[in-house]
């Protein structure tokens, strides 16, 4: 039986997820709960409704439709018990493996996305090969991001093998947070590792993303004695991450890892345009106060950490962000 998994989209004509023009396949599911992630609709394992409030028109087809009597109508608008919509692991109490959604289907003004897929890797590679030439021609290739793509083990390492059969240049964007047992069974597999350092202290890191990050920074270097071509990618948000002993830290890591430092570092600026989803999701947003990073802020950050003695960048190296409705 062919291996299957979760994505929630793949979007083709990437130029800011590695080199050249890629394919970038957006795993579902992470360990990781960052406080400022612009797509929270990666987070879950199972399969979401998305609601656009926007576009609801209060007919209330949604709650007769609910079989589990999870949607109920007050104000004109219709309110969504999400413990009873997703009563399991799996996503959907309403649907179990079904392809299609109850209140998705009843909703005439489309108000109600269903995020999540089950898809082979057969499918996946299918979608890859539409956009050979592009990379090619770009010395592009996939990258696997998500979510968590490590989170997805047996799915991944088979789409790795494809990519290597298939001589597709892959890319693995990690939040690290996985078994170092995974990492080295799939680092000879993977071109490069986009890698995410988020902070360096083990308390803080549990304060912002929800866990320690001692397989973090052993996943990390691990993959520096081996050899791996390996791109750093700090998240930078003002006054989170971005203290004299935070930068010092980071820099202080990335400077000493035995088998040689990352070939290239990228500042990720934090940004306000995923907030909406978390409304959509049923969900409160955790950095309501923060503030954007501008341009001469993220380039004096840029500019301390080359001080210290890394390869910064500060443009081209932003995370896709997955906007309005991904694919069904």
């Amino acid at each position: 039986m062919e291996i299957r998994g979760q994505v929630f989209d793949i979007r083709r004509y990437s130029v800011n997820d590695g080199p050249g023009i890629r394919t970038a396949v957006f795993f579902k599911g992470c360990p990781a709960r960052c406080a400022w992630c612009h797509n929270p609709e990666s987070q879950g394992f199972g399969r979401e409704v998305m609601f656009w409030p926007s576009k609801c028109i209060g007919c209330g087809a949604c709650v007769e439709a609910c079989p589990v009597n999870a949607i109920q109508m007050e104000n004109g608008r219709p309110l969504v018990d999400r413990g009873l919509c997703a009563a399991d692991a799996g996503g959907l109490a309403c649907a179990g493996g079904a392809a299609r959604v109850a209140c998705v289907d009843a909703c005439p003004a489309e108000a109600r996305t269903l995020v999540g897929r089950t898809v082979s890797a057969g499918d996946v590679m299918a979608e890859i090969d539409r956009d050979r030439a592009f990379y090619d021609q770009s010395g592009g290739g996939v990258t696997f991001t998500g979510g968590e793509p490590l989170a997805q083990p047996e799915f991944l390492y088979a789409l790795l093998e494809e990519c290597r059969r298939c001589e597709v240049h892959s890319a693995v964007d990690t939040s690290g947070i996985a078994d170092p047992g995974l990492v080295e069974a799939m680092a000879d597999l993977v071109d490069l590792w986009l890698f995410d350092v988020k902070v360096v202290d083990p308390y803080k890191h549990m304060m912002l993303v929800g866990c320690f990050n001692q397989p973090v920074l052993e996943n990390l270097r691990s993959l520096a004695r081996r050899g791996s071509r390996v791109w750093a990618r700090i998240p930078l948000i003002p006054g989170i991450n971005d203290s004299p002993d935070d930068l010092r830290s980071l820099a202080g890591l990335l400077t000493s890892l035995a088998g040689g430092r990352p070939e290239q570092v990228d500042l990720l600026p934090y940004h306000r345009s995923g907030i909406d989803k978390y409304a959509r999701l049923g969900r409160e947003y955790a950095l309501e106060g923060a503030v954007q990073a501008d341009a001469e802020y993220v380039e004096s950050i840029a500019n301390q950490l080359r001080h210290m003695g890394l390869d910064v960048r500060t443009t081209g190296g932003g995370r896709v962000i997955v906007n309005e409705r991904p694919c069904q």
